[in-house]
């Protein structure tokens, strides 16, 4: 078991400026140790969250997407920005009632509810505003950003693929270059149930450091090697809120991107003593290995 994260005293001093003492605080990082992550109760009652962002990159997507793209997720659905410290990469958020789908065992039907909001949600985010020039061109080369990863993944698993492994990655980065247009707009980045908090029926997203301009099909990668794969009726569910089908360019992408997903998978996990992840890699890609007929 890990030893709690420490609330730094200096962000503590400045979320106390905004929103008076703050009498308890519980260590709600992530369990990686970038996660740096702080339930606080005030002297009010109200627990609010504190997080210090891993990066300035991420601290900067996260306060944008606050701003600007959460939003149109509508009342309750999100957590609302209060206030952002740069000296210390620090936000300060409300709460949003709920936990983590992933801990709820939830049942089949209740599964199905929870994915079908969850389209919901997505199709109101990746709708959010229309995109700015820069915006757009980002969007627009997120595909091939993504299959320019390639070579930097497959470099850091090493021998953790097979040289026939190691193609197949390849030839779905290549394929990945000219599947053509798709649509694009704001996505969440980092999809998936231990980022929707459901209660009482409701669900709401959080977590929104990984919000950027990209391919929208970019977002659904985690769910299709993890919640779907076992579970089409999950994705029905999902798309059938979501609002639209998907093109054939984005299913020709998505294929593409679990590939990539699964190389990094096998780059990271084991790096970083996260089995759930290296599992999600492997079984991704013993699956690509046997459809491919390798």
């Amino acid at each position: 078991m890990r030893q709690p994260k420490l609330l730094p005293a200096a962000v503590r001093g400045w979320a106390e400026q905004r929103i008076g003492p703050i009498v308890s605080v519980r260590d709600a990082s992530h369990d990686w140790d970038r996660s740096r992550v702080w339930e606080v109760e005030g002297a009010d009652g109200v627990h609010r969250y504190v997080k210090v962002s891993p990066s300035v990159k991420f601290f900067t997507r996260e306060g944008r997407a606050y701003r600007h793209v959460v939003p149109a997720l509508g009342h309750s659905r999100a957590p609302r920005l209060i206030d952002s410290r740069a000296e210390d990469l620090a936000l300060l958020l409300t709460a949003v009632p709920g936990a983590p789908a992933k801990e709820l065992g939830l049942s089949a039907s209740d599964w199905r509810a929870v994915h079908q909001q969850a389209g919901a949600l997505c199709a109101r985010l990746h709708e959010a505003g229309e995109l700015g020039r820069a915006d757009r061109v980002e969007a627009e080369a997120s595909l091939e950003a993504a299959a320019d990863g390639a070579e930097k993944y497959l470099t850091r698993a090493g021998d953790r693929l097979t040289d026939g492994e190691q193609q197949l990655v390849r030839d779905h980065a290549a394929q990945l270059r000219h599947v053509g247009p798709v649509p694009v707009g704001f996505v969440h980045g980092d999809n998936q149930p231990r980022n929707w908090l459901f209660s009482d029926g409701v669900l709401a997203l959080i977590d929104f450091e990984r919000t950027r301009p990209a391919a929208l099909v970019q977002d659904l990668v985690i769910l299709a090697v993890t919640q779907w794969i076992d579970h089409p009726d999950r994705a029905r569910a999902f798309l059938s809120s979501y609002g639209r089908a998907l093109s054939d360019a984005e299913r020709y992408a998505l294929r593409c991107l679990t590939a990539l997903d699964a190389v990094n998978c096998l780059s990271w996990g084991p790096d970083n003593g996260d089995e759930l992840v290296t599992a999600r890699g492997r079984r991704t890609l013993d699956r690509l290995m046997r459809e491919s007929g390798s």
